[in-house]
């Protein structure tokens, strides 16, 4: 995701589109959008794996459950840091280089 995001960062750099916190946030839900189809996939493809020894009751099973939930959370975890968290602190991070423009002030006539 942060490859994906500052590549994004990147070309709105170069194209002298990164003044304001709002195009930043154009820049970043650009790159996030890139790796949403890649990313639901991987966990989807994993997951369906998962599922036959989540449900499995012969010999073994009880060992092998032990160990595809923890991997299950991992990934539901994963998916939803990768989407939702990444994003906002890349915001955060690359928002402090924005130039700094001051509110207008309403000065009465």
């Amino acid at each position: 995701m942060v490859l994906y995001l500052t590549l994004a960062h990147g070309k709105a750099k170069e194209a002298g589109q990164l003044r304001s916190m709002e195009e930043l946030t154009e820049a970043i839900v650009e790159g996030a959008a890139k790796r949403i189809r890649p990313k639901l996939m991987t966990v989807m493809t994993d997951m369906i794996g998962l599922l036959p020894v989540l449900w499995a009751t012969g010999t073994g099973s009880d060992v092998m459950k032990r160990i595809a939930a923890p991997l299950v959370g991992g990934l539901v975890t994963s998916f939803l840091l990768e989407l939702t968290a990444y994003p906002a602190i890349f915001a955060l991070w690359k928002g402090r280089d924005l130039p700094h423009v001051e509110p207008a002030q309403n000065v009465p006539d």
